[in-house]
């Protein structure tokens, strides 16, 4: 048990000290300080601006900013779903797979657009070399850098500066974050045995039958990786995803993996305490979320090492939660990832998280309801300081002080803009279109497992589509018949269908409504005057406001979704220990 704790515990603090190094370096590059890039990126980034006619020292304002993320994003979304039902005559197709149905492909480019990634198919088997790469890779680079304005815009709002220009964000998001640390973090993951090849599969015979050939799928898998977890999009080139050796083969792969998908998240709030002038707000708020995120890691890991009880009583012994799992990451590395990836709105997998025990189950839902620990790319970061702005109010409420934050007054637009954010929008993507399929469970769910655990899967389909996560608890008929399959005479599902078109709502409501009311918030915020300090200001980097937001974020966001962890995990729990399941 001991070395199991000892490795979470020595990923999590590398993070930690990540953190300043790189929220310091964010910082300069979104305040257009001098970096050592510059000699390189600076002759680049003209030439893009020149190209589309885009001035560095334009400002936009909230409205300007949310459509310019829409244009581009319809855009990029036309472009995808048109390589995807081309990609039987478009190039790099070495195994001759066929257009998808209509109803994958357009749940696959709403997908990787809203930086979701959800996957109703199998990679290797679903998708050509082509959609991989020009499809999908282009757009875990675009709807990444997306998110990561979009935090940066809200910080800048929320500091009492303009928001900035999306495409200047967008462009320097890629070129100065992404790139960089891809092209290093892609060349340590073929070190660690990730493959990076255009060849197609190579056909061996098998052990237990030589006259038997058996291909095995290889693709250009190192920088599909490296940018799937540094930009939470946690699209997986293989079915299982990071579960895969060719994706994840040893614990070096791993840790890279986990440290990706938690370092940006993390070092943004620090990023965020750089341009308030005040990093010790920033260092209480990453505080709180830290103890939020290691309490689950801990739930989760306490679970899994414990094991299934109705397991250890045939076998006489206490023993790990190994289904659905990898033996060489077992269940401390599992219950790590699997936290951090719910936690960052990554969504790739090391392991089944349909095999987790109640407790793996109630922590990675519990992730994606709140959004806050630590988030989206960007979005989580703004959905923190939103969460902070109702406590600002509810606490100048209780103490009968004006509410203000960082000099500025919270009024009714900015409460309404963040209740609309935190109690509105998300149960409504996830419960109404969860409501519907569990009312027509038996023609529309697909439900491999009835009872608690069934309702667990449904709910949590939604809230990975809404939180844009992207995993799943699978076992649910989502799944349209592969192009092979199709061509051999299967016919397309009404559950797949339902699947496909239902979370497309979730996706588009949970992504983009969210986003116009985070910039509309911030961009309310900078155009208020700065109040002087006085003797009455309620401080908002205090451990006792730090506290209180804390209760906030448990009252509001955890008490709106607890009837459904209720029937869900916790109900699966009690089921399990009285020895029925």
């Amino acid at each position: 048990m001991l070395p199991g704790w000892i490795q979470i515990a020595l990923t999590l603090l590398i993070v930690v000290a990540i953190t300043p190094f790189f929220g310091r370096y964010m910082a300069r590059v979104y305040q257009e300080q001098r970096t050592f890039l510059d000699p390189i990126l600076k002759p680049v980034e003209r030439l893009l601006y020149a190209l589309i006619g885009v001035s560095t020292k334009e400002n936009m304002s909230g409205w300007q900013y949310a459509r310019a993320i829409l244009y581009s994003n319809i855009v990029m979304g036309v472009l995808i779903f048109f390589i995807l039902m081309n990609q039987g005559w478009l190039p790099l197709n070495p195994t001759k797979i066929g257009a998808p149905t209509w109803d994958t492909a357009l749940h696959t480019t709403i997908s990787f657009i809203t930086n979701t990634n959800q996957q109703h198919y199998s990679g290797e088997t679903y998708l050509s070399y082509a959609s991989q790469i020009w499809g999908l890779g282009y757009h875990m680079f675009t709807s990444a850098a997306t998110g990561l304005a979009v935090g940066i815009a809200f910080i800048r709002g929320l500091t009492g500066r303009p928001l900035g220009n999306f495409y200047v964000d967008l462009i320097r998001s890629i070129t100065r974050i992404f790139l960089p640390i891809c092209i290093v973090g892609g060349i340590a993951l073929m070190a660690s045995g990730v493959p990076e090849t255009l060849g197609g599969p190579v056909v061996f015979p098998t052990i237990e039958n030589p006259n038997i050939s058996q291909a095995i799928a290889l693709g250009p898998v190192a920088h599909f990786e490296i940018i799937k977890q540094l930009g939470e999009n946690g699209g997986g080139f293989f079915a299982i995803n990071s579960a895969h050796p060719f994706e994840n083969p040893n614990g070096l792969s791993n840790l890279i993996e986990v440290v990706a998908m938690l370092s940006i998240p993390t070092s943004l709030i620090y990023t965020y305490g750089l341009f308030a002038n005040n990093k010790k707000q920033a260092w209480l708020a990453y505080g709180m979320v830290s103890v939020i995120f290691i309490a689950f890691v801990i739930i989760n890991g306490i679970g899994e090492y414990n094991g299934n009880p109705a397991v250890n009583t045939l076998l006489g012994s206490t023993q790990p939660n190994l289904e659905g799992k990898e033996v060489r990451f077992g269940w401390a590395q599992s219950a790590l990832f699997a936290t951090a990836t719910t936690a960052t709105m990554t969504g790739a997998v090391n392991s089944l998280h349909d095999s987790f025990m109640p407790n793996g189950g109630f922590v990675t839902l519990s992730n994606m309801f709140l959004q806050i620990v630590w988030g989206g790319q960007g979005t989580g970061t703004a959905y923190l300081f939103a969460y902070l702005i109702l406590a600002v109010f509810a606490t100048g409420l209780m103490v009968g002080r004006t509410p203000e934050f960082l000099g500025r007054k919270i009024e009714k637009r900015e409460v309404v803009l963040a209740s609309f954010l935190i109690l509105l929008v998300h149960p409504i993507a996830i419960m109404i279109p969860a409501g519907i399929t569990l009312a027509f469970s038996e023609q529309l769910a697909g439900i491999s497992n009835p009872g608690f655990h069934g309702l667990a899967q449904v709910i949590y389909e939604y809230a990975s589509a809404a939180a844009n996560n992207g995993s799943g608890f699978e076992g649910l008929g989502d799944s349209q018949p592969s192009p092979l399959a199709t061509a051999a005479g299967a016919k397309p599902t009404i559950t797949a269908l339902w699947w496909n078109l239902s979370t497309c709502f979730s996706l588009l409501a949970g992504r983009y409504i969210p986003i116009i009311g985070l910039l509309l918030l911030a961009d309310s915020i900078s155009r208020k005057q700065k109040v002087p300090l006085t003797v009455g200001t309620l401080r908002t980097d205090t451990s006792l406001f730090t506290g209180v937001t804390a209760g906030v974020i448990l009252i509001l966001g955890a008490l709106t979704f607890f009837p459904v962890l209720a029937f869900g995990p916790i109900g699966e729990a009690f089921w399990i220990s009285k020895g029925i399941g």
